[in-house]
């Protein structure tokens, strides 16, 4: 009865397995990128509140790189069209002129885009992530108080997201969805977490999975994560398996020991929404997405369509996609506007607190915050 549909799930997972090896060779032969004079950042305002909360950010870079934009080493460049509505209606997750727009800059500060539920369309992170080859999604959490100082690095273009769009169906019976784990990627995401944490003084490093169970994809991740640290004998490296790490952040005994987290793709997701949550908020935290070429910053949360529909946009926390800036500032070299803009952003929660409501600040009032602290 389904044997026509299983000849067909087979061709079609031949194709996604050819697809893979070629990503895997690619990421073997990859080239080191030439170094410009000029840098250039993209300012993508996304969906939702995302073009609000951006243009606020947006406001805090022109004030902080004015002189650098007077002296032609760095332009803001606006990138229109990556709307829910354009994408829908051209059919792509990321228009073709969209992306080859987003190619010529260097950098991007990214609002919220929306992933429709069901249905063939991928999320533009997704898309985004792997045309650039973003593979580090970097995420702090910190809460000074309570001895956290959480850096993450989250594979950022394997696991489950890579084919989350190409799944096999017999209809009817069954569907079934593809992991995917290559050794390019994963030493690359390792050695990426273990050159922040010898850079950066940490001491300690926790590599998550659940190797127990997923033995070949996190089987492997897991392997390569530990013969990678052969290289840093000055850095503890224990392992944790998903589940018991995201009870253990939770403990006040034990959370205040971990430094830096390395997670496959999807534990990562969800596990840094948590610290987030632990610290403050998914509205207080802004997320990294490098590669050898390009990186791009944005707000760990999404586009908040609720808010939207409830007329609240302007009432909208720009808190996230700000602290994203302040890394986009760490990555292009500027670690003393980063320190400025960080701070300002303190001051501001102080002088604008966001409430969510009617009765606290408005987004374009926190923004006026931040550039008077500036």
């Amino acid at each position: 009865m389904y044997q026509e549909a299983i000849e067909q799930a087979v061709a079609h997972y031949r194709e996604l397995l050819l697809s893979q090896v070629d990503r895997a060779e690619k990421m073997n032969n990859a080239q080191a990128p030439e170094k410009k004079d000029k840098t250039v950042i993209g300012i993508v305002g996304g969906d939702g509140i995302g073009p609000i909360i951006v243009a606020q950010a947006q406001r805090a870079l022109e004030a902080l790189l004015q002189d650098e934009i007077k002296a032609g080493k760095i332009e803001l460049r606006s990138i229109e069209g990556l709307t829910l509505e354009n994408r829908m209606a051209v059919g792509k997750a990321v228009p073709d002129d969209v992306l080859a727009a987003i190619k010529e800059c260097d950098v991007l500060l990214k609002g919220p885009t929306t992933t429709p539920s069901g249905g063939t369309m991928e999320s533009a992170n997704v898309t985004l992530r792997r045309e650039l080859d973003l593979y580090a999604n970097i995420r702090p959490a910190c809460v000074p108080e309570e001895g956290i100082d959480w850096m993450f690095f989250r594979e950022n273009t394997e696991g489950e997201y890579t084919l989350g769009s190409k799944g096999i169906e017999l209809p009817g019976l069954l569907t079934m969805d593809f992991k995917v784990t290559t050794v390019a990627g994963t030493r690359r995401i390792a050695r990426a977490a273990f050159e922040f944490a010898k850079k950066n003084g940490k001491t300690h490093l926790s590599v998550v999975t659940k190797s127990n169970i997923m033995k070949k994809t996190d089987g492997m991740f897991s392997a390569i994560c530990h013969e990678v640290a052969q290289d840093y004998p000055d850095i503890q490296v224990d392992e944790y398996f998903i589940d018991i790490m995201s009870a253990n952040l939770l403990k006040p005994s034990l959370r205040s020991t971990f430094q830096v987290i390395l997670l496959p793709n999807l534990y990562g997701d969800i596990i840094t929404d948590e610290a987030a949550q632990i610290q403050g908020g998914v509205g207080t935290a802004g997320s990294a997405n490098t590669g050898d070429r390009y990186a791009m910053f944005e707000a760990i949360h999404g586009s908040a369509p609720r808010v939207i529909a409830r007329g609240m946009g302007d009432y909208a926390n720009p808190e996230s996609i700000m602290r994203a800036a302040v890394m986009l500032l760490q990555h292009i070299g500027m670690p003393d506007k980063a320190a400025r803009l960080a701070a300002a952003i303190d001051q501001a929660n102080v002088n604008a607190p966001i409430t969510g409501t009617r009765e606290g600040c408005t987004c374009a009032q926190f923004g006026d915050a931040v550039i008077a602290a500036l």
